[in-house]
């Protein structure tokens, strides 16, 4: 991970050197002023997130730990493959045992 070069302290008493032709001072000292409070707030949101991450890693720590469950009904092994056919069988089977009465009745017709 990067390491932070500038405090917002550092960037506030950086000072340049000037030149015949150089920049507004008073332009720089402004970007430089938004440059510091733009860190400071990234400094402040920083310091929440590590804060953050060190609450859950308490509260995780506190909690029981469980193993999770799969409900029983719904059990696929690796050794179970079922293809679209074997699919296609059962909801054949589940068809006629639902609605075999409707489809003689209908067959009848």
């Amino acid at each position: 991970m990067a390491s932070i070069i500038f405090s917002a302290k550092d960037i506030f008493e950086q000072e340049f050197g000037r030149e015949v032709r150089g920049y507004s001072k008073a332009e720089v000292d402004e970007f430089l002023d938004d440059v510091i409070k733009d860190y400071e707030t990234y400094a402040a949101l920083v310091k929440s997130l590590r804060q953050e991450i060190a609450d859950l890693k308490e509260e995780l720590s506190r909690k029981p730990q469980v193993a999770p469950t799969q409900p029983d009904s719904i059990e696929v092994t690796a050794s179970t493959s079922m293809t679209n056919f074997d699919i296609l069988k059962r909801l054949n089977r589940l068809e006629k045992e639902v609605f075999g009465k409707q489809i003689l009745d209908n067959q009848d017709l």
